[in-house]
């Protein structure tokens, strides 16, 4: 049960991410300056709530196609990766291998070592949201290591 609530929590934040930061509204004056947004009640939630500046986080979509990946990388405040579409293989340095289907989600800590593509055999679409940006790049992830027969 845990683990389910978990996994919303984190589909809601990205999904709320990538919402706020393609809204017209979220790069007012005030945020562009760091400031947040004074609480404000609101029609669509209870209680006073703000924006925050999106300062420092990326976010994205890439397709990989099948057996693609990234080099190893990390990035300084963590990275959260949502499947869209397809099968992705994410794994970070010391752990095995893991392969995750359409709407599963996979968490990675800050300056944590780690790659992440495409299953040998289908393609994906990964949405992304990195924490402090990205850096930095290491070495490309060898065809054993992706593989899973090479520990790094």
């Amino acid at each position: 049960m845990r683990r389910h609530v978990t996994r919303l929590v984190v589909r809601i934040a990205l999904a709320t991410v990538f919402i706020g930061t393609m809204s017209s509204e979220w790069m007012s004056h005030a945020q562009q300056s760091g400031a947040a947004a004074p609480p404000q009640a609101s029609a669509n939630s209870t209680g006073a709530t703000s924006r925050v500046d999106p300062e420092g986080m990326l976010a994205g979509r890439r397709r990989f196609e099948p057996g693609a990946r990234s080099a190893w990388h990390t990035h300084p405040a963590g990275q959260l990766l949502f499947v869209e579409e397809g099968r992705a293989r994410v794994q970070r340095r010391g752990e095995s291998i893991k392969d995750l289907g359409p709407h599963q989600s996979d968490f990675t800590e800050a300056n944590v070592p780690h790659w992440h593509g495409a299953t040998p055999d289908s393609h994906v679409i990964q949405a992304s949201l990195s924490f402090g940006g990205i850096g930095p790049w290491l070495v490309p992830v060898t065809d054993e290591e992706y593989v899973g027969k090479a520990k790094r």
